[in-house]
């Protein structure tokens, strides 16, 4: 048993003394072959090494090479520049001392002329010397034979001649303005019942249609189009009757309808200044004519809101002030209209010491149912008070608007409103102005008629629509009274600016005294 044992120990032993002697021969081996694999690699490294070395060296040798070829090139080019500029200097230099010379010619030449003309200037000196004193004699010899000296002579001469033109031509003046008046008279008479009789016809057809000018007939028929279709697609879109008749270079307009009349003639002018007439372009061109229209609208209702000082009107307000500017009643503009009894309302109620911004408001809404009365049934003023409620203004303007052509407004804003709508309509030609302004208006006149030789006293009357001169009998005559006047009206055209026209009366009154002893 213990034999086995013993055996059993010394086989492991001989197999492990065994098996560690093979690994040892094995890995020496193992060992071996890396060294020598190592020493091939680093052989291989070094010969890449030296080959990358030998391509390297040939590849900087060749940039070098191109880089000194190219640096060669560019320096031979400039070189070159630097010979062609240097040629062009010498050409500039050359140049210059030729027109050097040229111009020393020239100072010699006007340095001549200088001494040649101041010669003949001290000749001429000396000739009109000679002439002066030659003159002067001959002067003093007339004088003596005379009696007077020459400026007095001449100052008779003129004013005789001065005295007799004016005489003269103040008759002349007198009688030619005589005859005209007894002619005009009856000219007169004619005019105005001819005017009266055609006045009404006239006036609404001035006021149904608007023409437009062509540039040239052929115009016509690019705008009626073939068979038509331009004309009917124009005047479908905008509701106006378009009159091509006989009447040359020239296309009418009808409509009752202003803002559609004026949509069509802004559509027309615009097509005929493009060129390209086509119902795709009408339409697309009255589209646009629309929408300016439009905004025009606005633009001119915040430009009335803005002049009177009247804020936070509603947008469609706005815009109905604005259309009021193509609205008219017996003649007159609506818009401006408005516009004036809104200034004489502000002013009346600052007479009163009442609201002003109320009254202007009152005043500017007071014929806004004017705006939309063709198209809403009822009167001007209950269509106005129906806007007016609607977008959101005060009592006090909607009993005004209401009341403004009744017998006895409710309020003291319809009352004033009623006042200021009166004198805007009754008075023809009425023009909002400051008090200063006018102020100085009746003393600019006054005085441009006191300076005036003769004129002894002058009076401004008629709100400034008149100026009474009264002359001296003794300076002025008839006659000149006749064309002081003219003169007068004359210069006050061309000085004054103001409303309506203004009388120019001379008053030359003679008395003869006498006292009974």
């Amino acid at each position: 048993m213990i034999t086995n044992i013993l055996v059993v120990i010394v086989g492991l032993a001989l197999g492990f003394f065994l098996g560690y002697y093979l690994r040892k021969v094995w890995g020496q081996k193992k060992l071996e072959s890396a060294e020598k694999q190592a020493q091939e690699i680093i052989a291989g490294a070094q010969k890449e090494t030296e080959a990358l070395k030998k391509e390297g060296a040939l590849q900087t040798r060749d940039e070098t090479l191109k880089a000194r070829a190219t640096f060669e090139k560019e320096t031979r080019a400039e070189r070159q520049e630097l010979k062609n500029i240097e040629r062009r200097l010498i050409s500039r230099e050359e140049n210059l001392e030729r027109k050097l010379d040229l111009l020393e010619k020239k100072d010699a030449e006007m340095a001549k002329r200088e001494k040649s003309t101041i010669a003949r200037e001290q000749a001429a000196d000396e000739k009109d010397k000679k002439y002066n004193q030659m003159l002067a004699e001959a002067r003093e010899k007339l004088e003596k034979l005379a009696g007077i000296t020459a400026n007095e002579a001449k100052k008779i001469l003129l004013e005789s001649m001065e005295g007799e033109a004016r005489l003269e031509a103040q008759k002349i003046a007198k009688k030619i303005e005589e005859e005209a008046k007894e002619g005009a008279e009856r000219n007169a008479r004619r005019i105005v019942a001819l005017a009266t009789q055609k006045y009404s016809g006239d006036y609404a057809a001035e006021k149904m249609v608007s023409v437009v000018n062509l540039p040239n007939e052929d115009m016509k028929g690019r705008i009626i189009g073939r068979e038509g279709r331009n004309i009917r697609a124009l005047e479908s879109l905008t509701g106006v009757d378009l009159i091509i008749d006989d009447t040359p270079e020239a296309v009418v307009l009808s409509a009752h309808s202003p803002i559609r009349r004026e949509v069509a003639r802004l559509s027309l002018e615009k097509l005929i200044q493009d060129g390209r007439i086509h119902p795709g372009r009408i339409e697309e061109v009255v589209d646009k004519a629309e929408k300016e229209i439009e905004a025009s609208l606005v633009e001119d209702g915040e430009r009335a809101a803005f002049d009177l000082g009247v804020h936070g009107l509603h947008a469609e307000l706005i815009k109905l002030l604005g259309r009021l500017k193509f609205r008219t009643s017996y003649a007159q503009n609506i818009y401006q209209h408005s516009m004036e009894v809104a200034f004489i309302s502000g002013i009346i109620a600052a007479e009163l010491g009442l609201d002003t911004k109320l009254a202007r408001r009152v005043g500017l809404l007071h014929d806004i149912g004017k705006a939309v009365d063709h198209e809403v049934e009822g009167s001007h003023a209950m269509i106005g008070l129906d806007l007016a409620q609607k977008y959101g203004e005060k009592k006090d303007v909607l009993e005004a608007i209401r009341t403004h052509h009744d017998d006895e407004p409710s309020t003291v804003y319809g009352n004033i409103v009623q006042a200021a709508d009166t004198l805007s309509a009754a008075r023809p030609g009425a023009r909002r102005e400051m008090y200063e302004a006018y102020i100085k208006r009746l003393e600019d006149l006054e005085k441009i008629a006191s300076e005036f030789p003769g004129v002894e006293k002058c009076y401004s009357i008629q709100a400034g629509r008149e100026i009474r001169v009264i002359v001296e009998s003794q300076k002025i005559s008839d006659e000149a009274s006749h064309s002081l006047a003219k003169e007068m009206a004359r210069r006050i055209e061309g000085e004054l600016t103001y409303p309506g026209q203004i009388k120019v009366t001379v008053i030359r009154e003679n008395r003869a005294v006498e006292y009974a002893k």
